[in-house]
């Protein structure tokens, strides 16, 4: 019983100026939070440990002070590396004030970095941020102006150019799992995804540090199941015990998660007719029978309730970067959880195969477009969100589609005999003449012959070798009001612009069954 103890007991053995590794998700997925309270009450009461480098793969956090809040303390963290910081807006406030350094890498590239640490490998080449912000001749993924450490390089291997991401070592690595033997064996019947905590464990333990586990549950020594085993307790230094452990932030518990039980309807798919709902519609129409697909975050998860109402569920494979392959991917704070999905896989092998091209499809939102075809989603509007798993997925997948309203901030539209109204634009432009920053590089797409759409409610776009090119127009809108007087930069205009599918704006049936049945 020796790994089992307090929360503070394992808290003291964090020693000051080390490098934490937490593996968590966003919404509170997989978040050792009773743990991480701990450490936080450790440092203001007693200003210790500090100066630590928090590194977390995923956005982590449940914008009311959990995640990497916990550390959002003058002088507690030096460095922050980490893919998204929207889910904690005290950090993210930090960093804009220049009270560490800061900055963001792929969400694929860190979990496929830790699984490089664990093996003593020098770093992570990967072709995965090339001409984004996240090159060393762009920002370098740095946040502000105190950030000055080159975290990647440019090296070209047989004549083509890769980033090659550093390697460093990982003190303490900080998981969770839903049971612990005596020996301190972690099993994660409960949880939903697995995570990087396997590559992290090893990482920190093959860098000389430590493994933390918070766990909901004891169990005795052989009473695990050896394939149940996630972390084996050779990796394990100690186990601190929160029977209060929720599966989210929001879920205590949801069986559907785990495959415990398949539901036979899947809540909260979103059915309003409204303007998200027309972009998922159109978007949806890119579909075909046997894709492998990815939903982002926000509006892509309108392309899963129109194949649900549609009848091709069956047909497509849907899938989340955390892990999840097939069922149907929740949504809002639990997103990155699946219900009834088909399997639960390590993220880092996910992202070997988003990586190789293993999706035939990503739907993606988008915060502005600029002439290019580049896209920005991480920074916007004076705050930063990052990217996760993002760059890896955009740039990587064989068709994309950027899914967005055409302005953002009081758009008001209605649909009336299949026709698109726009009552009132939005108070911004989201097609600007340069994005604020490159989350995905149009010049990279068009290089590699990657097929590219941007769906709005009133237009649809195609990234071609010249730049964007408009495709399709709503009926009902006006070319010039309606479009090209809301761009910031002018289009190209296809010779063979055609009107989008009045189906789109009238709640009904678009027929995609019939259409692949028809194919």
């Amino acid at each position: 019983m020796a790994k089992i103890m307090s929360r503070e007991a394992a808290v003291s053995l964090i020693q000051e100026g080390s490098c934490v590794w937490v593996v968590s998700s966003g919404g509170g997925i997989n978040e050792p939070k009773y743990f991480l309270k701990g450490l936080e009450q450790s440092y203001l009461e007693n200003g210790k440990p500090g100066n630590l480098l928090l590194c977390h793969s995923s956005g982590i956090g449940d914008k009311h002070g959990g995640g990497s809040d916990c550390f959002a303390h003058p002088g507690m963290v030096r460095k922050v590396i980490g893919s998204h910081w929207a889910w904690s807006p005290a950090m993210s406030d930090m960093a804009f004030a220049n009270k560490m350094e800061a900055y963001i890498l792929p969400q694929g590239v860190m979990v496929q970095l830790a699984r490089q640490i664990a093996g003593r490998k020098p770093g992570l080449i990967s072709h995965v941020g090339l001409k984004t912000f996240i090159d060393p001749r762009i920002e370098g993924g740095a946040l502000n102006d105190i950030s000055k450490a080159e975290l990647s390089e440019v090296m070209v291997i047989g004549g083509k150019e890769y980033l090659f991401y550093k390697a460093f070592p990982v003190d303490v690595t900080i998981i969770r799992g839903t049971t612990a033997d005596e020996d301190g064996n972690i099993s994660m019947e409960q949880e939903g995804m697995v995570l990087e905590s396997i590559s992290a464990a090893q990482a920190a333990k093959n860098s000389g540090g430590i493994v933390i586990a918070q766990v909901k549950r004891l169990t005795k020594r052989g009473c695990l199941k050896p394939l149940d085993v996630k972390i084996p307790g050779v990796l394990v230094d100690a186990v601190v015990v929160d029977p209060e452990q929720k599966q989210s932030f929001i879920t205590d518990y949801e069986p559907a998660f785990t495959g415990e039980i398949k539901l036979p309807e899947v809540p909260g798919l979103d059915t309003d007719f409204d303007v998200r709902m027309v972009v998922g519609r159109r978007a949806a129409m890119e579909l075909r029978s046997g894709y492998c697909v990815n939903l982002g975050f926000g509006m892509p998860d309108t392309v899963a309730a129109v194949a649900s109402r549609e009848g091709v569920s069956d047909q497509i494979t849907l899938s989340v970067e955390q892990g999840i392959i097939g069922g149907v991917p929740a949504l809002g704070i639990n997103f990155g959880l699946g219900y009834n999905p088909q399997a639960i896989i390590d993220e880092a092998y996910q992202f070997d195969w988003y990586d190789g091209g293993g999706l035939d499809i990503a739907f993606l939102s988008f915060a502005e477009l600029d002439r290019e075809g580049n896209v920005n989603v991480s920074k916007f509007n004076g705050r930063v969100t990052g990217v996760g798993g993002f760059i890896n997925i955009s740039q990587n997948a064989k068709r994309v589609v950027f899914m967005g309203t055409f302005t953002a901030s009081g758009l008001v539209t209605s649909c009336q005999d299949g026709r698109l109204c726009i009552e009132k634009d939005g108070k911004y432009k989201k097609m600007v003449d340069q994005v604020s920053q490159i989350s995905f590089s149009g010049s990279y797409a068009a290089m590699n012959g990657q097929e590219v759409y941007y769906v709005t409610e009133r237009a649809v776009f195609k990234l071609t070798a010249a730049g964007v090119m408009l495709v399709e127009i709503a009926p009902g809108v006006d070319l010039q009001k309606d479009i090209l007087d809301q761009m910031g930069f002018e289009p190209l205009i296809s010779e063979t612009m055609q009107v989008m599918d009045e189906k789109i704006f009238s709640d009904c049936l678009l027929g995609l069954k019939h259409r692949w049945e028809g194919n």
